[in-house]
């Protein structure tokens, strides 16, 4: 089941990433009054968690450092509703991924089936430890078939992230850190020109990449070593571990159904960049 758990986020990520990467989504945002794409980021993912303070979002999100979730939360809600915001990336998300995938598919009976097998496991995974899966558990399910593949794939992405949190948590891998890693096992070097990381202070760069290399986890040159390749592969391998359980909710036969309808819808946003 790992590997299951393995191949449905390949199959589910390009379906999450139009919100991040179309520009639907952040019209949505803007149309709204958010000012700039961090704070409507923030403002709708965080949404679900309800108008908690900076230090709560930045403790699930895990991976922004420090100051980062501060600039953006609370002040993104005092003028617009978290509630409005939510809407605005669910609408964003929905048009972006018709707009890629067109009528046919978007309208096609695979998607449909792949939206009501998506959200059958969406919506029946253990909520304990799991702050940002079980907050978007207590948002309504879309109708329409495309915003509810949006809907649930972005669910089970965030159960996965909690997953992942935890088992970074569990390796003593900082956020900051993880994206170092993360630069790494994508061949990015030096890591610090990673997208995630380049816009930090220098001094805390220079800082994390010191207590990586006193562990043992990367070299004079910034580059893996034995021990950092293998704690990441160890992270990654319990992050599948943990996103399994979504799964138990289908049946063999069933999981080779979403499979078999995800892999077109896939096809086509990875084609697109999903943009």
């Amino acid at each position: 089941m790992t590997h299951s758990a393995r191949r449905m986020f390949e199959l589910l990520e390009p379906i999450c990433l139009v919100t991040y990467l179309a520009d639907e989504c952040n019209e949505e945002l803007a149309a709204l009054g958010h000012r700039t794409y961090w704070d409507g980021y923030f403002a709708s993912r965080a949404a679900p968690l309800g108008r908690v303070p900076a230090q709560v979002v930045h403790a699930a999100f895990y991976s922004f450092a420090d100051g980062e979730v501060a600039r953006h939360i609370p002040s993104a809600w005092e003028t617009i509703p978290p509630e409005a915001s939510v809407a605005a990336r669910e609408r964003g998300s929905a048009a972006s991924l018709r707009r890629i995938l067109g009528d046919e598919l978007a309208d096609s009976p695979g998607l449909v089936r792949a939206a009501d097998l998506t959200t059958k496991a969406a919506t029946t995974a253990p909520t304990e430890g799991r702050m940002m899966y079980a907050g978007m558990l207590t948002l309504p399910v879309p109708g329409d078939p495309v915003a509810r593949l949006w809907h649930s794939a972005t669910m089970l992405r965030e159960h996965r992230c909690d997953g992942h949190v935890a088992a970074l948590v569990g390796a003593r891998i900082g956020g900051t850190e993880a994206h170092v890693l993360d630069a790494l096992a994508r061949g990015i070097h030096p890591p610090e020109s990673f997208g995630r990381l380049h816009h930090l202070p220098k001094e805390r760069l220079a800082a994390v990449m010191d207590g990586l290399r006193k562990r043992g986890l990367v070299d004079a040159d910034g580059r893996f070593t034995d021990a950092g390749r293998e704690t990441k592969q160890r992270v990654e391998a319990l992050t599948d571990e943990l996103a399994v359980p979504p799964y138990d909710a289908l049946s063999p036969a069933e999981l080779d159904e979403l499979v078999a309808e995800l892999e077109p819808i896939t096809a086509t946003l990875m084609a697109a960049g999903s943009r």
